[in-house]
């Protein structure tokens, strides 16, 4: 008879379950528009374009010429996981006995195609993780030891478990345990993503006509030993995000200015500003940042409503000789992505200003896939 994952995981592992109260940790769509996390690691440069405006370039006009033409925005792609506490755990290290979470994560992953102005579904993952402390492993190195306990789990547990995630338990630094494993639980949601385009590349799929917008940052974690990521898969790949730090905004001049934002006319877009963080952690890659305003701020409650940040990591030869993107492309992708602006707000949703209508359409079928958290929360 199958049995719940937490009793498997600790008679596997010689664990104390402590079958604790099961939470829910966080939730990954937060509504707020502004995030102002620490922006010290990151070098900002003016001038990264091939012909930059002085201040705002306007693109009504140029978005009302080519809504009749053909997409070349056709591949959404979305990522998204919820993360629950389900237990604490003992372990036994000399005479002492430490306690540690359990988390446990939905991960979902797709992309969505369009043809014939219609969406369908491109590649599609749903996955249950287990991230659980290093010290579940009594031998101190991997060797199999955590891919052989996810399919323990999954023979006598009722679920699948795709991958037991390891953190660390150093008390350095001095990070939470659970802010540990929720990390690990969205770096294994950004491999997925990275596999998924990856795959398209493969296959052809992503070129001059067909761009893939990914719904959020470009800015993916990447170690020197990380095989899931190739700069050159994002030739044609672009992030929007929703919520943006609005103190990396710069202008012509380089220097940090939020107001550039603030005050940007509607249907219009910032110059070109290029970055690359200095953490060694990010691949050593190159971005090119603008800011794009889908509506007038005078219908929103934020000045930084209806603004949304692309990015596009430079990868082709010229684009690293000159340290600059073509203002061309910059102009064609930013007047097609003011032609996929939301026409109304499906929903209560406070980012309805921000919402580009086919992520939104893909990010709805990805969350739709979820199991619901009372029900995932009985199989443990």
């Amino acid at each position: 008879m199958p049995k719940n994952i937490l009793s498997v995981l600790a008679e596997a592992t010689f664990g104390e379950s402590y079958r604790t109260s099961k939470i829910e940790l966080d939730a990954d769509n937060s509504s707020a528009q502004i995030d102002y996390d620490a922006s010290e690691e990151i070098l900002l440069r003016g001038g990264g374009e091939t012909r930059p405006p002085k201040i705002y370039f306007p693109l009504d006009d140029y978005a009302r010429r080519i809504a009749g033409s053909a997409q070349i925005l056709n591949y959404f792609l979305d990522g998204s996981r919820r993360v629950y506490k389900v237990d604490d755990i003992a372990y036994k290290t000399g005479s002492r006995k430490l306690i540690y979470p359990i988390v446990a994560g939905q991960v979902v992953t797709g992309c969505c195609r369009r043809v014939d102005r219609r969406l369908h579904e491109e590649k599609f993952s749903a996955e249950v993780v287990l991230a659980v402390p290093d010290v579940t492993n009594p031998r101190g190195f991997d060797g199999g030891f955590f891919t052989n306990l996810a399919k323990t789990l999954s023979e006598r547990a009722r679920i699948t478990v795709a991958k037991i995630l390891p953190y660390s338990t150093s008390r350095k630094p001095a990070e939470k345990f659970e802010e540990r494993a929720v990390a690990k639980i969205m770096e294994h949601m950004h491999d997925a993503e990275k596999n998924l385009v990856a795959e398209l590349v493969r296959r052809g799929k992503l070129d001059q006509k067909n761009y893939l917008v990914k719904d959020g940052s470009l800015e993916y974690r990447v170690l020197p030993d990380d095989k899931k990521f190739n700069a050159k898969n994002y030739s044609f790949v672009i992030g929007v995000s929703k919520r943006f730090n609005p103190l990396l905004a710069t202008d012509t001049s380089g220097k940090i200015n939020p107001g550039i934002v603030a005050d940007m006319p509607p249907l219009s877009r910032t110059p070109v500003t290029i970055f690359e963080r200095t953490d060694n952690l990010h691949g050593g890659n190159k971005f090119a940042v603008w800011y794009l305003r889908l509506r007038d701020k005078k219908y929103s409650d934020s000045p930084f409503d209806g603004v949304i940040k692309v990015e596009k990591i430079l990868v082709r030869d010229a684009e690293l000789a000159g340290g600059k993107i073509d203002s061309d492309e910059v102009n064609l992708l930013s007047a097609y992505l003011l032609n996929e602006r939301n026409p109304v707000c499906y929903g209560a949703d406070n980012r309805w200003a921000n919402h580009i209508y086919p992520i939104f359409l893909t990010e709805s079928f990805i969350k739709s896939r979820f199991i619901a958290a009372e029900t995932f929360l009985h199989l443990f």
